[in-house]
Parts: structure tokens; sequence; C-alpha cells
């Protein structure tokens, strides 16, 4: 399946035509929405929340209408049994397979459900840009209330489910259900922990060297350089600033990315920029025919964060990545003249638990999603109420990572996710990214021996291309095992990933 095949020739259905036109219908509303939220975070005036939110609400009911409508309904049931037997690289198969599976989730939640929650979303998100900064969690424990009452609702919608964090999974990683991955966390763990301790007890790598005040345009003009160098068709996009990064695809020729800037460190913005473009360069990857439809969308939250984390990480903390951009980043700033690029290299992989997310080294990041994933699952299951959540945090964070949380801000406010979506499902697809990051990565290597060397002279494409033919240009015509099974010749697994920590950072901290 390397190469696109030409479509079968089987019989096709009389509706396939109209019924793909529903759905451009729906995926054009659907990235106005879109649009609608990446302006909201980057240009929408302060006071332009309320109005923002219903303008979504509505887009939100009307493309669920569409889904959820007796004519598409009839027209997919029409095609189905046809579809399931072409090859799973027909596209017009794909397609009804596809709007199937969207149909299904969305039939089961009510119209003023959706209409509601989209509301509510907005306006939190808002709320949460203005008020997290400020450390008031009080005031925004009413909009988390809410959400998780919104998630209870959806949960209900999907009785044959074991936990209510399964429907919410099912938006973001079908297929995956908690009990897998409390599995893959207590696998993880396991391995995990105690090359964590080794590490903390040997000699520690300082971070010093990082230190400066790096200007914002210099910051952005080396990370359009890195953007580009990478692959990301800025013809095709564009970089912003956000609270929070992130990527949206507007269209096939409109793939958006946002960053943020801290004058003390400019690793921040750089590793957010290579992060996003990960998720950029999976989306322009797609084939040209799928833009518009719903196929031209990444199969899974785990696959999409397979590529930010493989490039952010594997490939941006690398040695081949930094010989080529090391003496670029020492002309613009002069600062690092004075810094080796071994001690640079050293200190940007520098382990040491800390409060922030995404500023988590490789060997404790997974524990930040265990957490996040273990308290959803607490208020979910009623273990645990909102108002007492900044405590469980904060306790967490001490007795899994031996930090200590000095503000709100640095804890439980930290992630956009709990307040611009429903309370649960969304952290999963880090950890399932970063197994399958040193899977995709193994593979590609045994594929192309040479590839670390391209590295290092500045040439990406030959991954971008494997990548492309792999897994980029299928979009959501294969399902997530599927496609992981297609791109690495086995399924989803963590051997890889601990291989790839245990060799790095027994290498870096020289341990026995």
């Amino acid at each position: 399946m390397d190469k696109p095949r030409a479509k079968d020739k089987g019989p096709m259905t009389p509706n396939i035509t109209e019924l793909k036109s529903k759905f451009e219908t729906f995926n054009d509303i659907k990235t106005t929405s879109s649009l609608l939220y990446w302006d909201q975070a980057t240009n929408l005036p302060i006071n332009g929340g309320a109005e923002r939110a219903r303008q979504i609400a509505t887009l939100t009911k009307l493309g669920h209408d569409i889904l959820v409508s007796t004519d598409v309904g009839l027209m997919i049931a029409d095609s189905y049994d046809w579809a399931l037997n072409q090859n799973k690289d027909n596209e017009d198969a794909a397609f009804v397979r596809e709007a199937k599976r969207l149909r299904d989730l969305e039939s089961r939640i009510p119209g003023k459900l959706s209409m509601a929650m989209a509301q509510h979303f907005s306006a939190m998100y808002d709320a949460w840009a203005a008020l997290s900064p400020k450390n008031d969690f009080k005031s925004l424990q009413p909009f988390l209330e809410q959400s998780v009452n919104y998630s209870m609702e959806i949960a209900s919608c999907f009785p044959e489910y074991n936990h209510p964090m399964d429907a919410l999974i099912q938006f973001s990683d079908p297929g995956t259900t908690t009990a897998v991955m409390r599995e893959i966390f207590a696998s993880l763990r396991k391995e995990l922990v105690p090359l964590v301790q080794k590490v903390r007890n040997s000699k520690q790598i300082s971070r010093n060297c990082l230190q400066g005040d790096f200007d914002e345009a210099s910051q952005m003009r080396f990370c359009r350089t890195v953007a580009e160098t990478l692959g990301y068709d800025f013809r095709r996009g564009r970089i912003d600033m956000s609270p929070h990064p992130f990527m949206t695809r507007l269209g096939g020729h409109d793939v958006r990315i946002t960053t943020r800037v801290r004058r003390d460190d400019m690793t921040d913005c750089l590793f957010s920029v290579i992060h996003e473009v990960g998720h950029a360069l999976y989306e322009m990857g797609m084939r040209e025919n799928l833009s518009g439809t719903i196929l031209a969308n990444g199969v899974s939250s785990g696959v999409h964060e397979s590529q930010s984390r493989l490039w952010e990480n594997r490939i941006g903390r690398g040695k081949p990545f930094w010989d080529y951009f090391y003496p670029i980043l020492q002309k613009e700033f002069p600062t690092f003249n004075h810094v080796s690029a071994d001690d640079f290299l050293r200190a940007i992989n520098q382990v040491e638990p800390g409060l922030i997310r995404v500023d988590a080294d490789e060997l404790t990041y997974n524990l930040h999603v265990m957490i996040r994933f273990d308290l959803e699952c607490d208020v979910l299951e009623g273990k645990l109420k909102i108002k007492d959540l900044p405590e469980a945090w904060n306790a967490r964070y001490e007795s899994d990572l031996g930090v200590k949380v000095s503000s709100l801000k640095d804890g439980c406010l930290q992630d956009v996710h709990w307040f611009s979506g429903p309370f649960g499902g969304s952290f999963q697809g880090y950890t399932i990214g970063n197994m399958l990051s040193a899977q995709i990565y193994e593979a590609a290597l045994k594929d192309m021996p040479h590839m670390e060397s391209e590295f290092s002279k500045g040439n990406f494409y030959d991954l971008r291309r494997w990548l492309c033919v792999k897994l980029h240009q299928w979009g959501s015509m294969l399902r997530p095992d599927e496609l992981i099974k297609h791109a690495t010749g086995e399924p989803l697994s963590s051997k890889a990933y601990m291989a790839y920590l245990n060799t790095k950072y027994r290498e870096l901290y020289q341990l026995s």
C-alpha cells in the first residue's frame, strides 16, 4: 500500500455523490469553526468572547444537523455494505466508512447538548486565558464543574462502555479504552520511575548555558528558519502568537501554527514551533484529492502526537539536527558563541522533574500525562470534586515528581485542554504519540540508514517523503491500528520507545 492505486471499479451506489456533497458542507462548517477558534486565540478583541461563543455554537448545531439527518443516514446505509467489500485504499469506500463512524458518534449526542457545549467551551477558553495568569481557580471552578457535567452527559449517551472516560476517548483516539491506557501507563511507570531515579542520583547536567535575554524578533526569525528547513510551507501556513501553542488545519493549503515567546528561554518558543510543525507536516502531507473532505484529517490524537513528538524530541533534540542548526543559532544569538555544541545539546536534554508538562524532559513527560489521566478518572468516577482538584494535583506532583506547586497557573490551570473542551479524554494521545514516535523513527531508520547524516546537512526531505508515503497521505482513510501497522510493520508497542530512552539517558548521564 506504499503507493496510491487506482480506485476499485466495483459497483458504485447511486447516493455516493450526494453523500459526499453533504459531508463537504459539513466539513466547510467545521473548518469555519476552526477559523473562529484560531481567531479567538490570536486576534479576538477582549470584549468579543460572548458573541464568538454564540457564533461557534451556531455553526456546531448546523454541522450536527447535517450529520444526524435522516437522508444522510439512509445514504450511508445504502453505501456501507459496498464500502466494506472494497480495498482499504479505495478513497470512496474509506469516505463512506469514515462518514458512518462520525455519524454514529454524533447521532448519540442531542443537538441541544452539542450546541450548549460549543458555546460553553468557547466562553471557558476566554475565561481561562484571562484568569489563569491571575491564579484565579475560584472563578474558573464553575466552568470546570459544568464541563464535568457535560462529559457525564456524553458518557451517558454511550452506555455500552465500561467507564465514562471511554466515550470521550473515542472522539480523539478511536478504539482505545481507559483499561488499555491504564495497562500502558502501568507498564511505562514500572520502567520509567527507576530510570528517572538513576538519572537523579547521577551527576547532574546544568541548563545555565541556555539562560539569556532573547528578543522576540530574533527568536521568531530563527524559528521561521527552522520551520522552513524542516519543510513547513509558508505559502500554505503562518505562525502567530497564542497563550497555548497549537496547529489548526483550515484547508489543504491553509495549515496554521501558533507559538509563544519567553525572553529568558528561547527553547520554549523553539520546541513549541518544532512540535507544531510536526503536526502541520502531517496535515500538509495528505493527498491533494482528500482536501475539503472528512478524510483530510489526522486519524487520531495519538498518531498526530507521534508526528509532533518525533520532530520535537527524536529529531529536534538530537545531535544530527544541531550539527546543522547550531552555527545558525550562534549567528542569531552570539551569546552561544561561548557555549560548546556538546554543552548545549546536554542542556536541552537535561532531566529535571518540574511543574510544567510542555516544558518536561522526555524521561518525565509521561508522568505528567499519567497524573492528568488519573485525576480525570477520579473526577468522572465521582471520587474527586472539582473544588478539591488543586489540592489533589499538588499532592500528586509532590509524590510523583518530587516538586511543590507554588502557583495555580503552574498547577492545575496550566493546560488549555480542560478549558476548551470536555473534561477527560484528551491527554492519553501524548503518551501514545511518544511510544509511536520511537516506533516510527526506528522503522524509518531501517529503511533509510543514511537519514541522520542527511539531518546534519539540513536535509529532511527523505524523512518527510517517507512519512508522507507511510502515514501522512492517508489522512483518515485507514484506522489508527491499520495505519500504525502499515507504517511500522507492527502494532503499537512501547518496546522501541523504552529502548530509545534507556540508550539515550544511560549515555547522556553515564549510567552503568
